[in-house]
């Protein structure tokens, strides 16, 4: 009996994917892909250090987009807001209706120190090739300022005009948090009383071979981002001459600490926006991992262990714990009076500090080892259900509706964590269908993009902008 209600379960799934019909429009496709070109080769890198900032190059980026795109500039109201970010309100013809916010980001990462060599193109040429656009800022996420700007910049030439005012933040600070660009912009709403419906900002991507079983593209669309905390492990105790080690010194007892966490981990759990992602993507699988994914009250030890196998898969069931730092003694034959570990925990949406320390306490089980957390917890989980989510959906499928789009939660950190402040519902989505290795081109070498992926994205701005 238990058989045939799963096999029945499996067969009845219902697809969650909308169905659109494909459709391009006529964009000058030479001179978008010219425009993103010319937008990589302004070095508009953030650094740790703001002093290190070439904040010149981010003027010249500025005044770039004004001259490149002249009739969406006179069309839209233009504001600069602490100096190097920036919003363009395009107003809609219903004044009632909320708006909406496209965010970007258009500051870049340094090139590694070393690596320079190892690009094939360099870093800010820009350079196009038969097949892909060259640089910094392809992906990550200079793609996105351009995109939304050649979209609006068709639509307004159409002579379109949206249903409710649409507006895009362009932050210039993301890759170093945010602080000065994208949580100034929020203020900026916060003080002119603005609530967007929706803000769509940079995230998941269009990737193949993400969801098992799932032969078609899968566009994920982050629901909610993981917190960013950091946990401070710390051992004081008498030093002394290393000829004279006690059994248990500093050092080690910190390095027992820090094994037990990596050998405990905590709990895993298949809730929120990862079950939602199988709830989305278990309709388009092939049978037997539909079976399985239709009927996760039965197999979800089964799936977790699969989950837990991968370190990317592993990071969207639990907190992570991640060593990143270890300071103790300054000379080989004298015992450290004081060792201390820095640990990077991604939090899961539920988790919180109070309770992660608890359970750190738990897993390390030695009252020498303090702990300090301090840092952010994970956002709020936006709607699948709503009209903007299912907007996003029909979007992305009206450009190819052989990608199946689902919820997901985002591992990573973005602007959103600012730009949600003002807005119903905080989705991170970058419309980019990506090669395999793309997600490590993003910050590493030889970033970039295929042209006929970012047209795309131009498209399913174009497709969200008319909806």
């Amino acid at each position: 009996m238990l058989v045939l209600v799963t096999i029945t379960l499996a067969i009845l799934a219902q697809t969650k994917q909308p169905d659109v019909k494909e459709e391009l429009f006529p964009v000058n496709e030479e001179e978008a892909i010219e425009n993103l070109s010319n937008a990589v080769k302004f070095k508009t890198v953030s650094t740790e250090d703001r002093k290190d900032i070439n904040y010149k190059e981010f003027t010249r980026f500025l005044t770039f987009l004004k001259e490149t795109y002249p009739t969406v500039y006179k069309q839209l109201e233009v504001e600069t807001v602490n100096e190097y970010s920036v919003v363009l309100k395009w107003a809609g013809a219903d004044e009632t209706a909320q708006p909406i916010g496209l965010t970007s980001h258009y500051d870049v990462v340094p090139v590694a120190k070393g690596t320079e060599k190892d690009w094939e193109q360099d870093a800010f040429s820009g350079k196009v090739d038969e097949q892909f656009i060259w640089g910094r800022g392809t992906l990550d996420d200079k793609v996105g300022v351009i995109g939304t700007l050649e979209a609006i910049k068709y639509l307004v030439e159409d002579n379109y005009i949206p249903k409710q005012d649409i507006y895009l933040l362009f932050g210039h600070d993301e890759e170093i948090g945010g602080d000065e660009g994208a949580a100034k912009l929020t203020e900026y709403f916060k003080e002119k009383d603005i609530q967007l419906k929706y803000i769509l900002d940079e995230g998941g991507a269009i990737v193949k071979g993400m969801v098992p079983g799932v032969e078609k593209p899968v566009g994920v669309i982050g629901v909610a981002e993981k917190g960013s905390a950091t946990a401070i492990l710390s051992v004081k105790g008498s030093g002394g001459h290393s000829s004279q080690p006690k059994s248990m010194t500093n050092v080690g007892r910190l390095s027992k600490a820090i094994a037990n966490l990596e050998e405990k981990q905590f709990n895993a759990s298949i809730s929120g926006p990862t079950e939602e992602l199988f709830e989305f993507t278990a309709p388009e699988m092939s049978f037997m991992y539909k079976y399985i994914f239709e009927n996760q009250w039965l197999f979800k030890p089964v799936i977790k262990k699969i989950l837990l196998s991968k370190p990317a898969t592993a990071a969207v069931v639990r907190t992570t714990i991640a060593p990143t730092i270890f300071h103790a003694g300054d000379k080989d034959n004298i015992l450290p009076e004081k060792a201390e570990a820095i640990i990077n925990l991604r939090v899961m949406p539920g988790d919180t500090l109070a309770d992660l320390q608890k359970q750190m306490e738990k897993m390390i089980d030695d009252d020498q080892v303090k702990i300090k957390i301090e840092g952010n917890e994970a956002s709020k989980v936006s709607s699948t259900t709503s009209e903007s989510f299912k907007s996003i959906q029909k979007a992305v499928r009206s450009v190819d509706d052989q990608v199946v789009v689902a919820p997901y939660i985002m591992i990573g950190a973005s602007d959103s964590k600012h730009y949600a402040k003002i807005a119903d519902d905080a989705y991170r989505f970058l419309p980019i269908k990506m090669e395999e290795d793309g997600l490590e081109r993003m910050h590493g070498t030889n970033e970039r993009i295929e042209k006929k992926a970012y047209l795309e994205s131009i498209q399913f701005y174009i497709h969200l902008l008319k909806q």
